[in-house]
């Protein structure tokens, strides 16, 4: 009698020649590809392109202390100061300008249309320079753009509307510069995580969109905002870290949806004229880690919840108009209680102040936030 053997093949042996093939594949392409290093303007189409641009850019260079574009000579674009080359992501073979990064270079320039031919560009950082005029017209073909930094720098005019033309963009940084003007509510629809728009000349109402931004940082903080924290802000639970609005002129009531951020670490709302009250809904912000809410106009209790959040460090509720605080926000690591009119505390404000403060009529607040004329609320 013959006994059949039956022979089973493991997995890992079934794709060994799978895995061959691809090694083989892979090696037949790398013999195929030029070697990087031998890449230059002078034998590859994106480099040279990028060529074109970088030597524009050299050109409208007028003061360079740290002589940075110094080097910028020859095709060889990939050895520049700053220039970041990798394989091109719609062709391995390719090598191309992926990131120029002049940080902190002091550099005093414009910015010239060229930097447009950059078309393979994901990384832009020009931050603390003295580049001044615009963002270039044909900023929109870095179509693979992710990281947006001009921060500290002097640029001007009115916001760069071409960066709501970048497909790609996630990260936005013009803060500390002269940008004027209304800032369009189409910024907030974008799906940016990191948005800085602080400490520019922007003149804007706060848009009921507000809410649709998925970033996880906004920073709004020395412009002129008008209008009402919109209620709109608690849809930003599942992603928002931090919101900083401080000294921007908001005018209005703190909504109580802000008590949907779960996610919030920081909020800094300080230098403003916020009024009413301490919204009850803040207890549930459970992430919060730093509150400032000073110098405003805020009034009633502090609500004893606030100072019960598990990870409370920091806050700050300094010349305001409160009236009391729970003990338990005496013992949080940091609390700043200053010029309020809490009795029994020191530094507190003048009776008079307080007894002027009390005799206002009393502020009421729409379901928006805003101030709402009597017998409208």
């Amino acid at each position: 009698m013959t006994t059949a053997t039956t022979t089973t093949t493991s997995p890992a042996a079934a794709a060994l020649p799978l895995l061959l093939l691809l090694l083989s594949a892979a090696a037949q392409l790398s013999w195929a590809c030029p070697p990087a290093a031998s890449q230059t303007a002078e034998n590859n189409p994106r480099l040279q392109r990028a060529y074109v641009a970088l030597q524009a850019l050299r050109r409208r260079v007028t003061d360079d202390p740290k002589n940075l574009t110094g080097g910028w000579c020859g095709p060889d674009v990939c050895r520049y100061f700053g220039v970041y080359c990798a394989a091109a992501p719609d062709d391995p073979c390719a090598v191309t300008v992926a990131g120029l990064d002049l940080n902190h270079g002091d550099l005093a320039a414009t910015l010239p249309d060229e930097l447009g031919l950059l078309s393979d560009l994901a990384v832009l950082h020009l931050n603390s320079n003295r580049f001044s005029g615009t963002l270039p017209d044909t900023l929109p073909k870095l179509s693979l753009l992710h990281e947006l930094d001009v921060s500290n720098n002097l640029l001007a005019g009115g916001f760069p509307e071409h960066i709501l033309c970048l497909p790609n963009v996630k990260y936005v940084d013009i803060r500390f510069n002269n940008f004027c003007g209304e800032v369009p509510p189409a910024i907030f629809d974008k799906k940016i995580d990191a948005l800085f728009l602080n400490d520019n000349h922007f003149d804007f109402e706060l848009p009921a969109n507000l809410g649709n931004s998925p970033a996880s940082v906004i920073v709004l903080a020395n412009i002129k905002l008008r209008g009402c924290i919109p209620s709109s802000v608690g849809r930003m639970a599942a992603t928002l870290n931090e919101l900083v609005v401080l000294n921007s002129g908001v005018r209005s009531c703190i909504p109580p949806e802000i008590g949907h951020l779960g996610g919030l670490t920081v909020l800094d709302v300080s230098n403003n004229q916020l009024q009413g009250t301490l919204p009850e809904s803040m207890a549930w912000m459970r992430s919060l880690e730093q509150l400032d809410v000073a110098r405003n106009e805020l009034a009633g209790h502090i609500p004893a919840g606030i100072c019960a959040l598990p990870h409370l460090k920091n806050f700050t509720y300094s010349y305001n108009y409160f009236c009391g605080e729970p003990e338990r926000c005496l013992h949080l690591r940091r609390v700043d209680d200053r010029q309020n009119c809490i009795a029994g505390r020191p530094d507190q404000r003048p009776a008079d102040q307080c007894l002027a403060f009390l005799h206002r009529p009393p502020v009421h607040c729409d379901a928006h936030g805003c101030f709402a004329p009597p017998g409208h609320y």
